[in-house]
């Protein structure tokens, strides 16, 4: 009995020098692995650099080195790249380039293909522009005071009470009063060979003519510019264009740049024509419909003058 609790105590004993002994050698070992793990203190006066990654948050920094901050991490990293300068005004905008082959350079002839050919057409398609707008406005003022002069004679002439008042009443320059002078000096001085109202009718209708004639006059340099200018300006196309082919051919050169501007160039000899004829048609037909309507109130007014001559009513 006793020997089995002597064997019982001495296994106990056992075991726990056994758990001893394993204990005791794993507290030596662990200062050793703890030294290990832990960084190496930095030397003393020797600051960490800046942004190292192997620095160590808890190492005590150099008395006399400033301490790293977060601003300071990184910072030639973190600041801001200098703003690129603005760039001037129109520094960037594409600039114009100036056509080489224009109306100026055509006629200053800095390409080599204008003469003074060229030049002449082109003034005389600015004489004909010119000629048709002062005729047109000239033609114009003149139909507009004929029409005021037909809207006087409804006015004055024919409510006055006999035929010398109501001529007295009308302008000295006006066309009525000079239709209605001349029925009135055909009805006194007419021929015993002719009745009177055939008498009235030649005098009416001569002076009639004289004032259709007189309207029309200039209308017709309108319709000669009309139908001749675009020609004008083909001819000065056509001039340019052999010119411009002359010179390729010297130069031995048909690239599309040295075919292109000289024949555009000289394209726009038809684009002055066509510029200088199409407002000529236009006014042309715009000056004939107004002379048909004056043409129209005088012959109504001479027809009554005839009358009233021969009745001595209207």
């Amino acid at each position: 009995m006793i020997s089995k609790k002597l064997s019982i105590a001495a296994a106990i004993l056992l075991l726990s020098g056994i758990t001893a002994g394993e204990t005791l050698a794993q507290n030596t070992d662990q200062p050793a692995e703890q030294t290990t793990a832990q960084p190496a203190t930095p030397d003393t006066g020797t600051a960490p650099a800046p942004g190292d990654a192997t620095a160590t948050p808890g190492a005590t920094p150099d008395a006399g080195a400033a301490p790293a901050t977060p601003d300071n991490t990184n910072a030639a990293a973190a600041a801001p790249a200098p703003a690129a300068p603005a760039p001037a005004p129109g520094a960037g905008a594409t600039t114009g380039k100036e056509n080489p082959y224009g109306l100026r350079q055509l006629w200053e002839g800095q390409n080599g293909h204008a003469d003074w050919v060229a030049r002449g057409v082109m003034i005389l398609l600015a004489l004909m522009s010119i000629g048709t707008w002062y005729i047109f406005f000239m033609k114009f003022w003149e139909q507009q005071r004929v029409l005021g002069q037909s809207r006087q004679v409804e006015k004055r002439f024919w409510s006055s009470n006999n035929l010398n008042d109501g001529i007295d009443q009308l302008a000295k320059n006006s066309v009525f009063r000079t239709v209605a002078e001349s029925g009135v000096r055909a009805s006194s001085g007419a021929s015993g060979m002719l009745n009177m109202n055939d008498w009235l009718a030649m005098s009416l209708n001569r002076q009639l003519e004289e004032i259709n004639a007189r309207l029309q006059g200039g209308v017709a340099f309108l319709a000669s510019v009309g139908s001749t200018a675009p020609f004008v300006g083909l001819f000065g196309t056509v001039w340019g264009i052999l010119n411009a082919l002359i010179a390729i051919g010297v130069a031995g050169q048909a690239s599309i740049d040295k075919v292109a501007g000289p024949v555009g160039e000289a394209l726009i000899m038809t684009a002055i024509g066509l510029a200088v004829a199409v407002p000529a048609v236009l006014l042309y037909n715009y000056l004939v419909r107004r002379n048909k309507v004056i043409n129209e109130k005088l012959r109504s007014f001479a027809s009554d003058l005839q009358t009233y001559l021969v009745t001595k009513g209207r």
